[in-house]
């Protein structure tokens, strides 16, 4: 994930604001315990709402502690542990690694070289917990390179297989909710990879680098791209609601429905004053 589904903190009581917190505080020390410090350099609230929305599909028991930590060595920090954090924080460290080494072979960055060769001592106990997962990152992000590499001109193409790569990371098991939960993450991925692409449009054309909207030559135009966005959306939220969600509800209703957007505004006033 790139870090864009994420709550509008603002709209958030209190109570909601620690279960938040204390989700994603649960997978860091997860990601702690099992990966070491540096598989939490990549741990973003996208994970958080990966692992609330399987705990509320699933209702399972929880434990909860808290700590401090290097990040919050002041205060202590409310954690929330099971078997959805553990999944939320394996999935984080296989996205983490492939997209790494997808950088370091496409782009040569030797910071991501270093950071797929830290995690990549962990890959094998992950791939032998969830094959499905980590086989459907390795092919997807192949097969986005290759498109790359063709300069691709229709944004539906590699939006649908980053879509494929999110609904096979949604899916934890293989039951009655996984059709529903496969379709909700193919809309959100595609989401996903539209709303970075219109926000990368303007860096990527300054550094030569792939992007659709600048292979389908027709020029910055916001207006269309949030048309994609808002159906894509909305494609996600009508499978979302289908599943039978009480607990955190209001929480991911939050995320959902407004922080996403909040988030994606918010990130275009960035992108507009680096260009003032």
């Amino acid at each position: 994930m790139f870090g864009y589904v994420t709550a509008n903190w603002n709209e958030l009581d209190k109570e909601q604001q620690g279960r938040y917190t204390g989700v994603y505080c649960g997978i860091c020390r997860c990601l702690r315990e099992r990966y070491g410090n540096t598989a939490r350099l990549g741990l973003s609230y996208d994970m958080a709402f990966l692992a609330l929305l399987l705990m509320s599909l699933y209702e399972p028991e929880e434990d909860r502690g808290s700590q401090v930590c290097a990040m919050h060595p002041i205060r202590r920090r409310n954690w929330v542990d099971n078997e959805y954090v553990g999944y939320s924080a394996d999935m984080n460290v296989a996205l983490s690694y492939y997209n790494c080494l997808d950088d370091w072979q496409d782009d040569g960055k030797v910071a991501a070289k270093k950071m797929a060769d830290a995690l990549e001592k962990h890959m094998p106990q992950i791939k032998e917990r969830f094959p499905r997962q980590c086989q459907a990152m390795e092919d997807c992000i192949h097969r986005l390179s290759e498109m790359e590499k063709a300069n691709c001109a229709n944004p539906d193409e590699p939006a649908g297989v980053f879509g494929e790569l999110m609904g096979q990371i949604l899916v934890y098991r293989e039951d009655l909710w996984a059709p529903t939960l496969r379709r909700m993450g193919g809309a959100l991925g595609r989401f996903i990879y539209l709303l970075d692409a219109s926000l990368d449009y303007d860096r990527d054309r300054r550094k030569g680098k792939y992007n659709p909207y600048l292979a389908m030559g027709t020029g910055k135009d916001w207006g269309r791209w949030e048309e994609y966005l808002v159906l894509t959306m909305g494609r996600c939220t009508t499978a979302f609601e289908k599943l039978p969600l009480v607990q955190d509800k209001a929480l991911l209703d939050n995320i959902l429905y407004s922080g996403v957007w909040v988030n994606y505004r918010g990130k275009r006033k960035e992108e507009a004053r680096s260009h003032d």
